[in-house]
């Protein structure tokens, strides 16, 4: 399904154009994949110590409604905004602006911490990787009152956290592909220890007792479960991450709510069934209940589990706990500095942390800032307290969110909403008192959590007096100018250009076409935005696409063409690109091919690659080699799919130059004979062309010619030719599998301009003149 990108308008000439590229696939793995992250892995012994056999499953069940119900209000409010970014844009918007701030000032915290909770699971998990090879880091105290394991898995932490600092500061961040194979690869670990958990559990008549009669299902009461439930809901967290991508993903007001309920169910499964087996299949032989056992084993239970129940367990759990704290650390780096760039570029944070990398266009020194806080939470906390930290900060975060909803039902009543949240404001109000009490509940569990929040909560007091309430006070409105429209033309030709010297020589192409065609050119930018940053602050980088556009703009009106440019935000250059053929219905695309290319994710050469195996238009490739106008254009015709575009544009070029320059351009349509062919031959081939392509009706010379090698045939006739004019082979045009093919082979060894074409439709284009010619005679 198509769909139209947000627009903004930022000039009378400019419009910009956001990609969205996501679809619910995509950004449903996205959120299981920050769900199921390193919590399951790390907090599941700690909470069942906390909650018992039974208590354990309810505490991730209960968790799960109480996830849903805040899910609610997400799905509304990122289907309904989403370009925003998330709480933080909500709250800010739906409540007064130092509600909107403390909302920003809370989730860059919250995910700091859960950032550090993932880094100090890695440490875990590596050191106990280490400690299968033999290794004992030893049990006694070693330094600053750590034993030896305790201080390896603060450095480890440390380690790890630089390192993924440092990725998303260099801007190479983990792609969507890797992303799904890694939460694929997290629900395999953990559906093979619930398979082992089950066939376990057949051979274990009285497994029920592991549950009922050990020494009972809720031996804390109630208490333990909400105990649990508060430290482990930072296990639930990560669904908001895809209302914070909504403005990358097609149809947003239906895939946004889908996929945070599909996220949430998928996950509160997989953790019921994890919590089933660990308590009901494992068999260990200390004495201790299995809950106890669990609970004595903290953040390493789920290896002794997994050792317990099936082969290899121990090191298919280290690897699962590895790969989801690194998919789970890249994943809150980059979401943590995304708030505190955000909060910068509005000017609620020193505008440092709004500063943007010249080379990389990532957000450094909201990054590295970040990362500060990170790695000082995962070396001078224990892991308990860091979890409960989080899980803290995320509910005062989900409770302000839901506040917002409330709040917005009333000030934004004809705002549309693609989903209603039901039974608002009550089932707010309910997620409210369940989050409160939480939140209360987990200081038991750790005051110096609740301690390290205050003192956070005190420091964003200071921060907004400084910042936040000055900035309110100057605060002006933006002022969007509209955008200079065009006629509705019937033909349109898309320009991509990527810098100036290319601009300047493909617009005269494209102008010379659509003006024959009584068409428009619309010239295209576009702007890859880091994952590091959203798509929207992009526009930070408007400024580089500007004078592209300018020149492009200039040229165009020397031909008395209309123009339309668009500078576009997107991910991939070459899906945006296509996308915008697409929402332009554009008829033919132009398009540079570079000899070289020295960064394949940004060069043409690739978007060429990825164009030309379904154009979604008429495309033209241009090599370029002199940039005069032509005074003869040769088109070598075989009777391929795309002689006929190549023709009908060698034709199209040339009476556009007469009317400009009164001088036509001389074109030669040529035809390689192989040596050995008789003058019947010759002549039968002759007239098969002209029969085929109606040359007998184009102002042309046909030319046979006889040679032993195709592209050496073509070569040698283009030797006093200014330009060649090709049609692509049926396999595909510029593949590198097909790096021997004709087209190809021409324009790397042509001396002068080669042009490939080929065509969306074969019959579109004559088709398409035909009819226009038969509307304008009536």
């Amino acid at each position: 399904m198509e769909t139209t990108p947000q627009e903004i308008t930022t000039s009378k000439r400019f419009q910009v154009s956001l990609s969205r590229s996501l679809g619910l696939f995509d950004v449903t793995m996205i959120g299981v994949g920050a769900m199921i992250g390193a919590g399951i892995f790390g907090l599941t012994g700690i909470a069942a110590g906390e909650a018992g056999p039974v208590g354990l499953l309810l505490a991730f069940f209960l968790n799960g409604v109480v996830t849903s119900l805040t899910g609610l209000t997400y799905a509304e409010l990122g289907a309904a905004f989403p370009q925003a970014g998330g709480g933080y844009a909500w709250v800010k918007e739906g409540l007064a602006r130092v509600f909107g701030f403390y909302a920003g000032w809370v989730s860059w915290f919250s995910h700091s911490v859960a950032c550090s909770l993932y880094a100090v699971l890695f440490g875990t998990f590596f050191i106990a990787l280490i400690e299968l090879t033999g290794i004992n880091f030893g049990e006694e105290p070693f330094a600053l009152g750590l034993t030896g394991e305790e201080l390896a898995v603060k450095v480890l932490a440390a380690l790890v956290a630089l390192v993924f600092i440092t990725i998303n500061v260099r801007g190479s961040s983990e792609t969507g592909l890797v992303g799904n194979i890694i939460t694929v690869f997290k629900i395999i670990v953990l559906g093979l220890l619930v398979l082992f958990g089950l066939l376990a559990m057949r051979n274990i008549p009285n497994w029920s007792d592991n549950f009922l009669n050990d020494p009972s299902p809720l031996p804390h009461g109630i208490g333990g479960v909400i105990l649990a439930m508060g430290l482990t809901f930072v296990a639930f967290e990560g669904y908001e991450i895809i209302a914070q991508s909504g403005e990358e993903v097609k149809n947003p007001g239906r895939n946004v709510p889908r996929a945070i309920f599909l996220a949430i169910a998928i996950v509160v499964v997989v953790y019921l069934a994890v919590a089933f087996v660990s308590i009901g299949a494992l068999q260990q032989d200390t004495g201790l209940p299995n809950w106890v056992y669990l609970g004595q084993n903290g953040e390493r239970a789920m290896i002794e589990t997994a050792r317990a129940i099936m082969p290899y367990g121990a090191l298919i759990m280290i690897l699962g706990g590895l790969a989801s704290t690194m998919s789970a650390l890249n994943a809150t780096v980059y979401s943590s500095s995304r708030v505190s760039f955000a909060m910068g570029r509005d000017r609620d944070l020193p505008a440092i942390f709004g500063r943007i990398h010249s080379r990389n266009k990532t957000p450094h020194w909201a990054i590295w800032l970040s990362g500060l806080l990170i790695i000082l939470m995962a070396v001078l906390l224990p892991i308990e307290d860091v979890a409960s930290g989080a899980s803290i900060t995320f509910l005062l975060l989900f409770l302000m969110v839901n506040i917002s909803l409330i709040r917005m039902r009333k000030t934004h009543s004809n705002l549309e909403r693609p989903f209603r949240a039901p039974f608002v404001p009550w089932l707010q109000y309910f997620s409210i008192g369940v989050m409160a009490v939480l939140a209360v509940e987990l200081f038991q569990l750790s005051p110096i959590a609740w301690v390290v929040t205050i003192i956070w909560l005190l420091l964003g007091i200071v921060v907004y007096r400084q910042h936040g309430a000055v900035q309110e006070a100057a605060k002006e409105e933006d002022t969007i100018l509209l955008e200079q429209t065009v006629a509705a033309r019937n033909y349109s030709v898309l320009l991509p250009v990527a810098n100036v010297a290319a601009a300047r020589h493909l617009a005269r192409l494209g102008a010379l076409v659509a003006h024959a065609n009584h068409g428009e050119l619309f010239a295209l930018h576009v702007i890859r935005v880091p994952r590091q940053i959203g798509v929207n602050d992009g526009r930070a980088f408007l400024r580089q696409g500007r004078p592209i556009l300018e020149e492009i703009v200039d040229i165009v009106e020397e031909f008395d063409v209309p123009v339309r440019t668009m500078l576009r935000l997107g991910r991939d250059v070459g899906d945006s690109i296509i996308s915008a053929a697409r929402e332009r219905q554009s008829d033919l695309m132009v398009l540079g091919w570079p000899a070289h290319i020295s960064r394949q994710e940004e060069a043409f050469g690739t978007i060429i690659d990825l164009m030309a195996k379904n154009p979604p238009c008429d495309l033209a490739v241009v090599r370029l080699r002199r940039t005069a106008p032509p005074a003869h254009i040769l088109v070598p015709v075989a009777g391929g799919p795309n002689t006929r575009l190549a023709l009908e544009l060698a034709v199209t070029q040339a009476d556009a130059y007469e009317q400009r320059i009164g001088q036509r351009p001389e074109v030669v349509a040529l035809n390689l004979v192989l040596d050995g062919a008789d003058a019947e031959t010759v002549a039968e081939r002759r007239q098969a062309l002209i029969d085929e392509f109606d040359l007998d009706g184009m102002p042309l010379e046909v030319r046979l010619t006889h040679a032993t090698d195709i592209v050496q045939g073509i070569l040698t006739e283009a030797a006093n030719f200014d330009q060649i004019i090709i049609g692509a082979s049926e396999e595909g045009l510029l593949e590198q599998s097909l790096f021997g093919s004709i087209p190809q082979r021409v324009a790397e060894e042509a001396l002068t301009t080669v042009i490939m074409v080929k065509s969306h439709d074969l019959v579109k284009f004559g088709l398409r003149r035909w009819f226009r010619r038969a509307q304008r005679s009536r």
